[in-house]
């Protein structure tokens, strides 16, 4: 396993994810072995790897659904094991992973990324509605608030299911397979915002794919670590003196206006 994380930094870059020595097996077939990585705050990182290489089995121990056989995973420099303040991660599913059939609307899916643990029984407030209003607004999918998400194409159920992600302005976004099952068009519109809001929102990005190539001219060229046939690359804030923006609709409103097309909601 080799590692490209460095001496802590000060202020805003401090680490987000931190693998330290990590190994898990399944009834003794190792998956993940010995494996040292940090993600720190604005760094986007992708990790590739093949099928079965191991990619869903570390977004499960990172995000706490599994525990690592040896080793510690922190997140926000807390053990993931005792960390409790969710709301500080957005998650972006695979589109397999959503049932069509869902008997829900955009604006109840973008509400939804607004429960959390503490607030599972409590009632939305007004300032949760607007929340949710700009961030549909921020994507362009304020128009299809009322519409059934099963009804929507497979760009537009990715935009609602970012803006579901990033209702909470979290500080961790976790995208898994985020452009499987939808055409190259949207992809790349897909991927032109990604690449916007890491430049321009203060987010720290980690994402799954198997697929490099989209990113390629937007990631170091190679891997800042590698552990069995798993990969990271990453890219840090283009300065690591300034946090950056924080406002999520000031950041994606601005991209709204540099696209091309009014609202890339294919």
């Amino acid at each position: 396993m080799t590692t490209g994380a460095g001496p802590a930094d000060a202020g805003c870059h401090q680490p987000v994810i931190e693998l330290e020595d990590v190994s898990f097996a399944y009834e003794r077939r190792p998956v993940i072995e010995h494996l040292n990585f940090t993600v720190r705050e604005r760094d986007f990182a992708l990790l590739t790897g093949p099928n079965g290489a191991g990619k869903t089995t570390l977004l499960k121990l990172i995000v706490g659904l599994l525990e690592p056989d040896a080793g510690e995973i922190r997140l926000f420099g807390e053990p993931a094991r005792r960390f409790r303040r969710r709301e500080r991660i957005g998650y972006v599913p695979q589109k397999s992973a959503f049932n069509p059939l869902f008997p829900a609307t955009v604006r109840e899916v973008v509400l939804s990324g607004l429960y959390g643990r503490h607030r599972l029984f409590r009632r939305l407030t007004k300032e949760d509605y607007r929340r949710a209003e700009d961030a549909m607004h921020a994507l362009g999918i304020a128009d299809l608030a009322g519409k059934r998400i099963g009804m929507l194409s497979g760009g537009q159920q990715q935009r609602v299911f970012l803006a579901r992600a990033l209702v909470n302005n979290p500080g961790l976004l976790i995208l898994d397979e985020p452009t499987v099952g939808i055409d190259a068009e949207t992809q790349e519109s897909f991927y032109h915002l990604i690449r916007h809001m890491h430049r321009h929102h203060n987010i720290t990005f980690l994402m799954v794919s198997h697929d490099r190539d989209r990113l390629g001219d937007y990631l170091e060229g190679e891997p800042a670590a590698v552990a069995g046939r798993l990969k990271f690359y990453v890219r840090h804030s283009h300065d690591r003196t300034d946090c950056g923006e924080t406002d999520l609709t000031h950041s994606l409103r601005a991209y709204r206006r540099e696209a091309d097309e009014p609202a890339l909601v294919r």
